[in-house]
């Protein structure tokens, strides 16, 4: 299993990672975006299929997203893991209109993703997805996905959640983003990102990932392009999370795509 911590995690360009998309717009409300080195996030997702960024939220910020688990009329249903065998813990849905921090970070990270997933769609032979979030969620429309996906889970002592996919209908963007709300060894204690790669006639790599406060994981939704004797081939990724030992741990999900 390959262990990765917030300060060893190496960031290195490649010459494909130049251009990521179009630029990132920074709204007053996430100024942290604009210290992001968006080449560098997409040259280390090409080398490890997951990327590790600096802090996006302030930890004022991550404690206003936790304040709002308990607040009923923000969320459009909650899923309680264990009665699905999905895991120990529990999830709720945001529901329409989004938190204005919650909106603003799904807008603002999406362009530069868009232009990541395009190279690897580039790469397998798939759609190119369209530059701008609201030309996605037009789509999602289209094929009969309207509700919101971005989310915010809890885990308690003993919790965990099982490998897995997110995956709402038809129309799957292929990255999304964690990112942790409290602080690991302060506020909870185990409650590792998990993530699993299924490589044909090879046996699995699991690999390990341990964010900081604030700090997003990007990840693929099912898979991703790797090099192969003719040019790229796909591989499967599941991911899920360890199992928190002490403590609470928050995470706020960010999926592009909306859910039927």
């Amino acid at each position: 299993m390959s262990h990765v911590t917030a300060d060893q995690l190496p960031l290195r360009l490649d010459d494909q990672a130049t251009v990521v998309g179009q630029a990132v717009r920074v709204p007053p409300e996430l100024p942290l975006l604009a210290h992001v080195d968006w080449a560098a996030l997409a040259a280390e997702l090409d080398n490890s299929g997951f990327a590790l960024t600096p802090p996006l939220l302030s930890a004022e910020q991550c404690a206003e997203v936790i304040a709002l688990f308990d607040r009923d009329e923000v969320f459009r249903s909650t899923v309680v893991m264990a009665q699905h065998a999905y895991g120990e813990g529990s999830y709720r849905y945001f529901t329409e209109p989004l938190q204005p921090l919650v909106n603003a970070l799904r807008t603002s990270l999406y362009p530069p993703l868009a232009g990541m997933a395009n190279r690897w769609a580039a790469r397998l032979g798939e759609r190119e997805f369209p530059p701008e979030l609201t030309t996605l969620l037009d789509e999602c429309a289209k094929a009969g996905q309207h509700k919101p996906t971005p989310l915010v889970l809890r885990y308690g002592p003993g919790g965990y959640n099982c490998l897995h996919q997110d995956i709402y209908g038809n129309l799957t963007f292929p990255l999304q983003v964690a990112i942790l709300l409290n602080t690991p060894e302060e506020d909870f204690t185990g409650g590792e990102s998990v993530f699993v790669e299924n490589r044909p006639r090879q046996q699995s790599r699991a690999m390990v990932a341990r964010p900081g406060l604030g700090q997003g994981l990007i990840f693929p939704v099912r898979h991703r392009p790797i090099p192969a004797a003719r040019g790229y081939r796909r591989v499967a990724i599941r991911h899920g999370v360890s199992t928190i030992h002490s403590g609470q741990r928050y995470v706020l999900g960010i999926i592009f795509h909306n859910a039927t």
